[in-house]
């Protein structure tokens, strides 16, 4: 039998992950909130740690030089936010944790790549999530449908008032 906490930790982990190794270049796409708008950015970098692989708290740290200063960004894979992670790159490295790398610049910054299967970022959706997307999308088409018919009633009255309106105004003229 599961303790208590293995439990509740299952309930709350993502179907399926990538497998994200240290010297990968990995893109990863998170939910922005600002205000009421929703938006996914997309981080891409090297990741220099993981952290607590196969748990429910299981991290990256990622890794990437933007206008010439160095930004790391430690994102929980199992986090609601973070949407998805593609590897785009797989290099050779001997270390877990790729922290001598913030001290390379330039042409000592490479790493070695290595081939790697691109399927990797092919991980099956849970059928539960695809169920929910659907069902989300079909409202969202009937709430669309039902904003068209109404602003097509409305452009309808809108005409019959224009028309009226030079109705009226022909006929004060033919007076």
């Amino acid at each position: 039998m599961e303790s208590v906490l293995k439990q509740i930790e299952n309930r709350y982990k993502k179907h399926a992950v990538v497998d994200v190794r240290p010297g990968d270049t990995v893109r990863v796409h998170q939910k922005i909130k600002e205000g009421n708008k929703e938006r996914v950015q997309i981080f891409e970098g090297l990741v220099i740690r993981v952290g607590r692989k196969g748990s429910l708290t299981s991290t990256i740290a990622v890794r990437r030089v933007a206008s010439g200063i160095g930004v790391e960004k430690t994102y929980l894979l199992h986090s609601p936010l973070v949407v998805k992670v593609e590897v785009t790159k797989r290099s050779k490295v001997r270390r877990n944790y790729l922290t001598y790398m913030r001290a390379r610049t330039g042409k000592a910054a490479r790493l070695t790549g290595v081939a790697f299967d691109k399927e990797v970022n092919d991980i099956p959706e849970d059928p539960a999530i695809l169920e929910a997307e659907r069902i989300a999308k079909e409202e969202a088409a009937k709430e669309h449908a039902a904003a068209e018919a109404a602003k097509a009633a409305e452009e309808a009255d809108a005409e019959a008032k224009v028309e009226a309106a030079k109705a009226a105004h022909e006929e004060a003229e033919a007076k």
